[in-house]
This record gives structure tokens, C-alpha cells and sequence, in this order.
């Protein structure tokens, strides 16, 4: 009898991926930057002029983010979260990682999670 890993169910197959876990900020970074040049290197491939998309790229804390982001969704099964998981998790990212604390408040105050929650 064959086992299947916990986070692979019939049907869903997902690419394997390592979570990063408590990794330092240094290696999130690196790992973020290499992610950004492959980002980079395609566009160029692809004919882009990159003085209209490099604007527009996230920078590297917001790779960081991101790809914390995608581990804690991953870890969920893969379930998007509802908005008050997602500044939950948004929240946890700038505990873990107080020097990402500026771009996940940045990050949920753009994409309007903050306007979602009444503080008084």
C-alpha cells in the first residue's frame, strides 16, 4: 500500500516545495533576488524594454514576503485566506521578521486588508 504525502490529495497534485521554515532574513533575501532576475532575464527573452516594466516589479522584501506568504497558504492546503487570516499571516511574516515590518504594513495598507479592519 502506497502512501501519499499529507499535502497531496487525489486530484491536486502541487509541485513540491521545501518551506522555508526559520530561515535567516539574509538567505530569504538572496533566495528573493535570484527569484527577481529569473523575473528580469524572462522579460528581456521576451523583447520587454525594461525601463517600462522594472518599475513594476516588487522589490526584494516584497519577493520575501510573498513567497512567506505563499509557504503559510501552502501550509494551509493551499486554501486562500479570508482577510482576517490573511493580515493574521501578513502579521506573523513581520513578527518572525521585524526588518520586513515596513513592507507587510506597506503591502496591506495597498491592497486596501487594513481599510477591512475597524480598530475602534
Amino acid at each position: 500500500m502506497s502512501e501519499r504525502p499529507e499535502h497531496q490529495h487525489a486530484g491536486h497534485a502541487r509541485p513540491e516545495r521545501m518551506p522555508r521554515g526559520r530561515v535567516s532574513l539574509e538567505l530569504l533575501r538572496a533566495e528573493a533576488h535570484q527569484e527577481r532576475d529569473t523575473i528580469i532575464e524572462e522579460r528581456l527573452i521576451g523583447g520587454e524594454d525594461p525601463w517600462q516594466f522594472m518599475e513594476e516589479l516588487p522589490s526584494i522584501d516584497e519577493l520575501v514576503v510573498y513567497l512567506l506568504r505563499a509557504d503559510a497558504i501552502n501550509a494551509n492546503d493551499g486554501q486562500r485566506p479570508s482577510p482576517t487570516r490573511e493580515y493574521r499571516v501578513m502579521r506573523q511574516i513581520a513578527l518572525e521578521h521585524p526588518d520586513l515590518t515596513p513592507t507587510v504594513w506597506r503591502m496591506l495598507d495597498a491592497d486596501g486588508t487594513l481599510s477591512k479592519h475597524h480598530w475602534f
